[in-house]
């Protein structure tokens, strides 16, 4: 990339991520799960809206906007028949979502941000961070289903990412970011530590704008369009995410 076309992406890129850095970019007719994970201050509650973040974004603000979050604090009696057979999401039927709410349930309030330093203090990866809260969640629940492990990942044998933990990356731009966007509630974490969380709107606009050279949607390929964004901001390189999402979902030309 030469010194000029440098100088232009970066400019459309900062332009982009200022006209999209408002609270009025979360809306009915622009749906986000950040609108619903705004509302809430329970990490876990958060965590939530970032794990079912996948699929249409309307039906996904919908099935959240029906889930009472209040039932991380209730008893395991009361989840399981408040929950009962009515909520399933595509890949998790009403057995998944039940779990799930037990797994957090059990973690209980705090622990996320904890249990997450633990893995990441170590080298700085967000990665272990992750990996930690996953190996958590296995002590506390030991229910398995294809739905449930699609729903929150798992940590591979040797610890090498193969997926891009797209839904766990967005969690953590929203949990360690502040902006109008972001909720920043986590602040012992360094933004420029975070990974990009790459979804195939991302993927695709970050190829097409010749930010990213690998042709595999995987954990490589977020790690490399991250360097790629540190180029831009080495402090902040995700703060770019949003922009490159919308530019991506919206069909914008550039």
């Amino acid at each position: 990339m030469s010194a000029g076309d440098f100088t232009n992406l970066r400019k459309l890129l900062e332009s982009e991520a200022a006209k999209r850095n408002r609270v009025d970019e979360l809306s009915a007719e622009r749906p986000d799960p950040l609108i619903v994970a705004r509302k809430q201050r329970d990490e876990r509650a958060i965590l939530l809206c970032a794990l079912f973040g996948y699929g249409n974004a309307k039906k996904i603000v919908e099935f959240l906007n029906s889930l009472d979050f209040a039932l991380l604090d209730a008893d395991e009696t009361a989840i399981r028949r408040t929950i009962g057979d009515s909520r399933y999401y595509r890949f998790q039927n009403p057995e998944d979502v039940t779990q799930i709410f037990l797994t957090l349930r059990r973690v209980g309030r705090g622990a996320l941000r904890e249990t997450f330093k633990e893995g990441y203090k170590a080298d700085g990866r967000v990665i272990d961070g992750v990996f930690r809260i996953l190996q958590l969640f296995a002590s506390c629940n030991s229910y398995e289903s294809r739905g449930y492990r699609f729903l929150t990942g798992t940590v591979p044998t040797d610890r090498r990412p193969v997926s891009p933990y797209k839904r766990w990356m967005m969690f953590l731009r929203w949990m360690v970011r502040d902006d109008n966007l972001d909720l920043g509630l986590w602040r012992d974490v360094n933004r420029a530590d975070l990974v990009i969380p790459l979804d195939t709107h991302t993927f695709h606009v970050a190829q097409r704008i010749g930010l990213l050279k690998r042709k595999t949607y995987d954990w490589r390929a977020a790690v490399e369009l991250t360097k790629q964004l540190k180029r831009f901001s080495p402090e902040d390189p995700v703060k770019y995410d949003f922009a490159l999402y919308r530019i991506g979902q919206e069909n914008v030309e550039l």
